[in-house]
């Protein structure tokens, strides 16, 4: 079996070095948890844009902005 790791980012600028990092240790982690063999581990880093990004019901900005007033 070959695993597939998808990890969702918001569309705010994650740099080629962070993405490069998120699949070299997605990568180590199923080698060393499940231990799959890292030739056959493929990572999918999908880039969301804000307006479809929600979090406790809430647009992420709508919901930035409450918490930011909270604070």
């Amino acid at each position: 079996m070959m695993p597939i790791v998808t990890i969702q980012v918001t569309d705010e600028g994650v740099s080629k070095a962070q993405k490069a990092e998120l699949i070299k240790r997605s990568t180590e982690m199923l080698s060393l948890v499940l231990d799959k063999d890292p030739q056959t581990t493929f990572v999918v880093i999908e880039e969301v844009n804000l307006d479809n990004w929600g979090v406790a019901g809430l647009p992420v900005m709508q919901f930035r902005q409450q918490h930011l007033l909270e604070k």
